[in-house]
């Protein structure tokens, strides 16, 4: 099981949620977060600190079409390690439902620096000593996001 991040988040972004996560698994694109399902421990810290209660366990009935966007954009957006601004109309649209058609594929516009290194733990063949952490490049983010 993992979390999933739905409609509720778009628009809104309050946030709270990058907070309190133990294992950086929120990734930001222009109107909602994300939430990476396999860097998701299942821990649950994230879904009460969410005020629009956009997070969900993926277990909910109808979750497929969002936790497949979590699934997608998390590979595609950057990683948000701490919360930034609230969008500044974002008291405006957390009490809106039917947002799916406001939902923009674009990634985070504040994100002006490199690609985020992201880092794995990886199995070293037989003889080679155990456990190693690599670092490695996300290669699906846009020249503009560079």
């Amino acid at each position: 099981m993992a979390y999933v991040v739905t409609e509720a988040c778009i628009k809104c972004k309050y946030q709270d949620c990058v907070e309190v996560c133990p294992v950086d698994c929120f990734y930001e694109g222009e109107n909602m977060l994300v939430i990476h399902p396999d860097e998701c421990i299942d821990c649950g810290v994230c879904e009460p600190e969410c005020p629009v209660e956009a997070i969900v366990p993926d277990t909910e009935p109808d979750i497929e079409k969002w936790a497949e966007i979590n699934r997608e954009y998390s590979e595609k957006w950057p990683n948000i390690t701490k919360k930034g601004e609230t969008p500044p109309d974002a008291d405006e649209w957390k009490d809106k439902t039917g947002k799916a058609e406001l939902f923009s594929p674009e990634p985070a516009k504040r994100w002006g620096g490199p690609p985020p290194i992201r880092a794995r733990l990886e199995r070293r063949p037989a003889g080679a000593g155990g456990w190693a952490l690599s670092s490695f490049f996300s290669m699906n983010l846009r020249p503009s996001v560079l």
